[in-house]
């Protein structure tokens, strides 16, 4: 469904990607774990258009995207959820996810989000300023379901949350998963990945030096601590 081929990426003068290689199969959860500044965001944000300057190959589903602006990306099926979640305070949870438009059929409606996401229908009036950090995520996954995207981009979807919003967040990466939506996930919480993920893709120094099965999680886990510094 994706594959990026010598991905090169800019923000300014910074250099920040080297030919980054990796792929991501229709269906499947594809996590990129490493360490702080090892290139995972900007990798999301490439695919997305939202670098300054990129070179290199992107093509979802056969067709190059890599000169797209980020707007004709998101209409050719691709949607991102932020590190930042960027929830719009001023608005409330249906407001919010009302907002991004639909791009291709297929999206959830409303109900459907609001039977996989019920604290959300709880809230479903409340600002955005309102929400605990665990619903501000939920949300913002959430309103790209609508979208019609078959392929999500999840930037540190468990960061700073609790253990039972975690566990929460895990079902629906798998519900969705079963849903037959594509995800490709950054994730420093590699034992939370390995709850969710086919294949494991590890990244240093804006490149991806080794491809995991998440079968073979354990007997690489020396490795992977090597690689992560846990």
């Amino acid at each position: 469904m994706l594959d990026v081929s010598q991905l090169n990426a800019w923000y300014g003068e910074s250099h920040i990607l080297h030919g980054v290689d990796f792929n991501v199969q229709q269906g499947e959860v594809v996590t990129l774990l490493g360490r702080n500044g090892a290139g995972k965001t900007t990798t999301l944000k490439s695919i997305m258009g939202l670098v300054g300057k990129r070179q290199g190959h992107i093509k979802l589903n056969g067709r190059e995207i890599v000169g797209l602006r980020s707007d004709n990306i998101a209409k050719a099926g691709i949607a991102i959820c932020p590190e930042e979640r960027g929830i719009f305070a001023s608005l409330n949870v249906t407001e919010n996810l009302m907002l991004p438009r639909v791009v291709a059929p297929g999206g959830l409606d409303l109900a459907e989000i609001y039977t996989l996401f019920p604290n959300l229908k709880e809230r479903a009036n409340s600002q955005g300023t309102k929400l605990s950090g665990g619903e501000q995520q939920m949300l913002a996954i959430a309103r790209i379901l609508r979208t019609g995207a078959k392929l999500l981009l999840l930037d540190e979807p468990t960061e700073g949350l609790a253990p039972v919003i975690v566990q929460q967040i895990g079902r629906t990466i798998r519900e969705i998963k079963a849903r037959g939506f594509t995800v490709l996930l950054v994730e420093q919480n590699f034992r939370f990945a390995a709850t969710v993920a086919d294949r494991h893709y590890v990244m240093e120094h804006g490149r991806v030096i080794d491809m995991i099965q998440n079968a073979e999680l354990a007997a690489n886990m020396g490795k992977l601590h090597d690689y992560l510094g846990v």
